[in-house]
């Protein structure tokens, strides 16, 4: 009989500075949702503290952007950033169950998030926003943020938006909706093996 495989915490840091931006993350995989993120972009704050929460991941990020020019790359380069420790926390992705998918809803909202840690990267984004921005994020700036993080993830994300009225909650149900089915996806499950792959690699 094989022995039981000892885990270990999965947690990674990174820091990306650029002209534009400079920012640092933390990630455990294997938190409470604890976080303390200051993007500079309020709205971004609130949906990465949902995000960890709803995923249990403690997350710390800090952001200093070119804020006087927009909120563009202070977001593209959190979610690449984010993107990339999330990668490097997820290490070799041994005994992980690799797809996960969760449906939320918010109030008359549905949204459904569906994503596969293959380590090849594709990206589907379909909701409709009402508002072109929510706070201080524009509303165009969320599917870029979850498409830059996928990219540097490698993995298959798929958002869509069944329905709704309010943009707010639409986007709030996004990020709630990813961070489930990615805590989903992260869970190690030893009973299938090492690798959940017919080709033996993820």
């Amino acid at each position: 009989m094989a022995a039981t495989p000892t885990f270990t915490p999965r947690t990674a840091s990174r820091r990306r500075t650029t002209g534009e931006t400079d920012v640092e993350v933390t990630l455990a995989l294997d938190g409470t949702g604890r976080s303390d993120c200051q993007t500079g972009v309020g709205f971004l704050d609130h949906m990465l503290a949902l995000w960890a929460h709803h995923g249990g991941f403690d997350l710390s990020v800090r952001c200093r952007g070119d804020l006087h020019v927009d909120e563009h790359h202070s977001v593209e380069d959190v979610a690449i950033t984010l993107g990339q420790t999330f990668a490097e926390a997820l290490g070799d992705k041994a005994y992980i169950a690799r797809y996960g998918h969760a449906y939320v809803p918010m109030d008359e909202t549905l949204a459904r998030a569906v994503v596969d840690l293959s380590g090849r990267f594709y990206f589907v984004f379909a909701a409709d926003f009402d508002r072109p921005t929510v706070g201080d994020l524009a509303t165009e700036l969320v599917s870029h943020f979850w498409y830059s993080f996928a990219e540097q993830v490698r993995c298959n994300l798929h958002i869509q938006v069944l329905y709704g009225q309010n943009t707010h909650h639409k986007i709030e149900a996004i990020f709630k909706a990813v961070a489930r089915a990615l805590r989903e996806a992260v869970r190690r499950d030893v009973q299938f093996g090492s690798v959940r792959s017919t080709k033996g690699v993820l």
